[in-house]
C-alpha cells in the first residue's frame, strides 16, 4: 500500500529559510548564500520523507515566496512595470513582484483561500506575454533525484492559476480570464515535457478551486485544458489534487472525467462529504489518494477512525489503486514536535506536527497493507482517550456561559449616528482623523528584552521599564507626527493571537511551532485544547501606562474572538462557533475593564474574519451569523461614548461588506491599497456605509515609502465616494514588520497629505 504527501513546510524547524531571507533582503548575504540554505532545507526534507516510507515525495513545493508566484514567473507572467527584459527570471525581478521596491509597488497579496497563508495574485490581460521563464520545477526534480529519490513534481494547475488571477491594471474587469487558457497551455506541456524528459513518472497538478461553486464556463475550461495536455501526458502518471472542502457533485463528475488523468487526491478530513460521492461513482482503474491525515491541525490522527475509513475505500478503487495522503500540503501546520521541549507530556501526547504526520500517513499505508504497527496503534488509542476523559479540557462555568448567549443578537442600544455624534463631543477629532493599525517596529533590541525576560535573564522590573521606555518612544514619534488616534505600538506583543492566548485558560503554547504566513513572515498559532476563560485583566496596566503619557487619545489594542479562533490550532472535538462564543466572552470581560480604565478607544481586531469564510457559498450565512455575533458579543455593554474600532485586512471584502456592516463597530480600518482600492468599488456600487471608516492608503508590506502627493490621490478617491465625516486616514496594516527609518517618512507623508486635503476641503466651503 503506497503513501504520498501533498507538500511540506518550507521554513525549516528553526525557521532556517527565514533568517536566510531576510539576511539576503537587507544585503547582509548573497544569492549563493540564500540558495545554499534552501538546497540543504529541500535535501533534509526529501530525505525525511524517502526514510519514512513515504512513495510518493513532493517536490517543486518549496518556494522563496510563494507557489503561485513561482508559477507566475515559470509562466514569465512579469508585470510591466518590473521591467523585465526576459530570459529567466532572476531573483531581484521575483522579489520585486513579492515586496515592491523603491520605485514600483508590490502585486496584491491575498488568502490561500480559507487559510492564513497568502500568495501573491496574477495580474493579467489580453496583452499578457507568456514565456517559459523559470525552470524551477525540474531544476528541482533533478536536485532530489541526484540524492537518489524519485520524486512527483507538484504544479498549480492551469485552470486554478488563472482562476485565482486577476486583470491587469487598465483591463476591464470583464475580461475573462480562462481565455488565455491557450497562451499557457503550451508552456506547461513544455514543463511536462522536460519533466518526462528528465526522468519524472509522476507528476501532480494542484487544481483547489475545483472545490469551490464553479459555473458551467468555468468547469468547461478544466475539460478543455486537459484534453489539450493529455498528448503531452504520454507515459506519465497524472495526479490531480484538491484540498480545503468538498469537492462539490458537478465538479466531481468533470474532474473524474479529465483525460490523460491517472489519478484523484481528496481531502477527507474538511470534504467529508465527498467520501459519498466518491463510494457512488469512483471510476474503475484510477488512483484514489485518500487525504485523511489532517494536514491544517496538529492533533494527532485518530488511526483507527482513519483505518476503517480507508479500508471501505479499497472496495471502492482496489487495493493496489488506494493511496494514503495527507489532506492537503503540510505547510499548514507546524513542523516537528520534537523542537517541543516544554509542552507537558499529556498534551504533547495529543498532538503531531508535520514530522509526525509524515509517520503516522506511512502507519496507515502499512497497515492496510497488513504490516500493522500494533503498539504505534495502542499508544495512539491511549492518546485518544486520554483527551476525551482529561478534566483540563472542560469547564462548566465557562461552558454555562456560552449556553446562556442564546436568544439576543448583543447589539449596542443606539445606532452608530448616535454614537459618533456623542464620541466627537468627546474626543474632538478634526476632520478625516488620522491613526495607525497597532504594532510600530519591532527592533532587534525590543525582541531581545522580550526574549531576556522569557528566559528569566532580567527581572520583571528591568521588562516593565524597558517595555515603558518604548512606549514613550511611540507615543512621542506619533506626537511629533501629529498624529490624532495614537497607539502604544504593542512592544510587549511578539505576535496579537499568542499574546492573548498565552493569558487565556484552555490555550497551550509551543516554542518552534512557526507556520509561515507569506515570504519570511512565520506566526506561532496558540493551541486551543479546551475551554476558554479569562482569568485576569491582558492588556489594562500597558494601555493605561500608554495614555498617561499624552492628552491624545489612545487606543486599547486587543485581538477579536474570530481572528484568535482563525489563527490558532483550535479543539477539533466541538464546534468552531461554540469555542469562537468562548472567546467572545473573555474578550468582553477586557473590553469592559479598558472602558472602566478610561481607555476611550477600543480596537478589536477582526483581521481574519474574512478568511474564515467557508468555501461554498451555501455555508457563507452560517458562519457570517456566529462570527459577527461573537465581535457583538465582545463589546454590547459599553457607553456610547466608548469609540469601537476593528480592523480587516488581505481578503476580499466586498462580497462580505453587509456583514460587516451588521458588526456594528464604530470605526473600520481595512486593507486597500495592495488591493489596487479594490474595496472602493463596492462604495461606488451604491452601498451605503454610516460607520467610520479607513481604507488603508499604503502598502505596509513593501519596503517602498509612499509620496505624499500619491497618497492624497487616494484619499481623493476614497471622498469621492465615501462622506469626509466618516472617513479615517491610515495604513493599511500594522507596522511591526517595517524599519522606523521606513515608517516614519511614510507616516509623515500621510500626516502631510491629510493635512493639505482638510486645507483644500476648508477652503471649498
Amino acid at each position: 500500500m503506497a503513501s504520498h504527501i501533498v507538500g511540506y513546510p518550507r521554513m525549516g524547524p528553526k525557521r532556517e529559510l527565514k533568517f536566510a531571507l531576510e539576511s539576503f533582503w537587507d544585503g547582509k548575504s548573497s544569492a549563493e548564500d540564500l540558495e545554499k540554505v534552501a538546497t540543504d532545507l529541500r535535501s533534509s526534507i526529501w530525505k525525511q520523507m524517502s526514510e519514512a516510507g513515504i512513495k510518493y515525495i513532493p517536490s517543486n513545493t518549496f518556494s522563496y515566496y510563494d507557489q503561485v508566484l513561482d508559477t507566475t514567473a515559470m509562466l514569465g507572467a512579469v508585470p510591466e512595470r518590473y521591467s523585465w527584459t526576459g530570459g529567466e527570471i532572476g531573483l531581484s525581478t521575483y522579489f520585486s513582484m513579492a515586496r515592491g521596491n523603491a520605485s514600483v509597488p508590490a502585486m496584491e497579496m491575498t488568502k490561500w483561500f480559507d487559510t492564513n497563508y497568502h500568495f501573491i495574485v496574477p495580474e493579467l490581460g489580453p496583452s499578457t506575454k507568456f514565456t517559459y521563464a523559470s525552470h524551477k520545477a525540474v531544476s528541482e526534480y533533478k536536485e532530489a533525484k541526484a540524492l537518489g529519490i524519485d520524486t512527483v513534481p507538484v504544479l498549480v494547475g492551469p485552470v486554478s492559476y488563472l482562476l485565482l488571477s486577476k486583470p491587469a491594471k487598465g483591463v476591464e474587469k470583464s475580461f475573462s480570464l480562462l481565455s488565455l487558457l491557450g497562451s499557457i497551455l503550451p508552456i506547461y506541456k513544455e514543463v511536462v515535457s522536460e519533466l518526462k524528459a528528465a526522468g519524472a513518472s509522476w507528476i501532480q497538478f494542484d487544481e483547489p478551486t475545483l472545490v469551490k461553486d464553479l459555473d458551467a464556463h468555468e468547469l468547461a475550461a478544466f475539460s478543455s485544458a486537459y484534453a489539450e495536455l493529455e498528448s503531452a501526458f504520454s507515459g506519465l502518471n497524472v495526479l490531480i489534487e484538491t484540498y480545503f472542502a468538498d469537492i462539490p457533485a458537478e465538479s466531481y463528475k468533470t474532474l473524474t472525467s479529465l483525460s490523460g488523468v491517472t489519478a484523484y487526491g481528496f481531502d477527507l478530513i474538511r470534504g467529508a462529504k465527498t467520501l459519498d460521492l466518491i463510494r457512488s461513482s469512483f471510476p474503475s482503474g484510477k488512483y484514489l489518494f485518500a487525504g485523511v491525515v489532517d494536514g491544517r491541525n496538529i492533533w494527532a490522527d485518530d488511526l483507527a477512525a482513519s483505518l476503517n475509513t480507508l479500508q471501505s475505500l479499497e472496495a471502492v478503487a482496489g487495493k493496489d489503486k488506494l493511496v494514503v495522503s495527507t489532506s492537503c500540503s503540510l505547510m499548514h501546520t507546524a513542523v516537528d514536535l520534537v523542537n517541543e521541549t516544554k509542552l507537558d507530556d499529556e498534551i504533547k501526547s495529543w498532538l503531531a506536527f508535520a514530522a509526525q504526520k509524515v509517520v503516522e500517513v506511512n502507519a496507515l499505508a502499512k497497515a492496510l497493507a497488513g504490516q500493522k504497527d500494533q503498539a504505534y496503534f495502542a499508544a495512539n488509542a491511549a492518546a485518544q482517550a486520554s483527551r476525551r476523559s482529561s478534566p483540563r479540557v472542560t469547564n462548566e462555568e465557562v461552558q454555562k456561559a456560552a449556553a446562556a448567549l442564546k436568544g439576543s443578537d448583543h447589539r449596542r442600544a443606539t445606532t452608530v449616528s448616535t454614537r459618533l455624534d456623542a464620541q466627537q463631543k468627546k474626543l474632538n477629532l478634526p476632520v478625516l482623523p488620522t491613526t495607525t493599525i497597532g504594532s510600530f517596529p519591532q527592533t532587534v533590541e525590543l525582541r531581545r528584552v522580550r526574549r531576556e525576560y522569557k528566559a528569566k535573564k532580567i527581572s520583571e522590573e528591568e521588562y516593565i521599564s524597558a517595555i515603558k521606555e518604548e512606549i514613550s518612544k511611540v507615543v512621542k514619534i506619533q506626537e511629533e507626527l501629529d498624529i490624532d488616534v495614537l497607539v502604544h505600538g504593542e512592544p510587549e506583543r511578539n505576535d496579537m493571537v499568542e499574546y492573548f492566548g498565552e493569558q487565556l485558560c484552555g490555550f497551550a503554547f509551543t516554542a518552534n511551532g512557526w507556520v509561515q504566513s507569506y515570504g519570511s513572515r512565520c506566526v506561532k498559532p496558540p493551541i486551543i485544547y479546551g475551554d476558554v476563560s479569562r482569568p485576569n485583566p491582558m492588556t489594562v496596566f500597558w494601555s493605561k501606562t500608554a495614555q498617561s503619557m499624552t492628552a491624545r487619545p489612545m487606543k486599547g489594542m486587543l485581538t477579536g474572538p474570530v481572528t484568535i479562533l482563525n489563527w490558532s490550532f483550535v479543539r477539533n472535538d466541538q464546534p468552531r462557533f461554540e469555542t469562537c462564543y468562548q472567546i467572545a466572552l473573555a474578550i468582553k470581560k477586557e473590553v469592559e475593564d479598558l472602558e472602566a480604565a478610561g481607555i476611550q478607544v477600543i480596537q478589536i481586531d477582526e483581521a481574519a474574519l474574512r478568511e474564515g469564510l467557508p468555501l461554498r457559498k451555501s455555508e457563507h450565512a452560517f458562519y457570517l451569523d456566529w462570527a459577527v455575533h461573537s465581535f457583538r458579543i465582545t463589546n454590547c455593554g459599553v457607553q456610547d461614548t466608548t469609540q469601537i474600532h476593528t480592523h480587516m485586512c488581505y481578503s476580499n471584502f466586498n462580497d462580505i461588506i453587509h456583514s460587516i456592516i451588521d458588526m456594528d463597530a464604530d470605526v473600520i480600518t481595512i486593507e486597500n491599497s495592495r488591493s489596487d482600492e479594490k474595496l472602493l468599488s463596492v462604495f461606488r456600487e451604491g452601498v451605503k456605509y454610516g460607520a467610520g471608516i479607513g481604507p488603508g492608503v499604503y502598502d505596509i508590506h513593501s519596503p517602498r515609502i509612499p509620496s505624499t502627493e500619491e497618497i492624497a490621490d487616494r484619499v481623493n478617491k476614497m471622498l469621492a465616494v465615501l462622506d469626509t465625516n466618516i472617513l479615517w486616514v491610515n495604513p493599511d496594516c500594522g507596522l511591526k514588520t517595517r524599519k522606523y527609518t521606513e515608517v516614519k517618512p511614510a507616516l509623515t507623508n500621510m500626516v502631510s497629505a491629510t493635512k493639505l486635503i482638510r486645507t483644500q476641503l476648508a477652503s471649498a466651503k
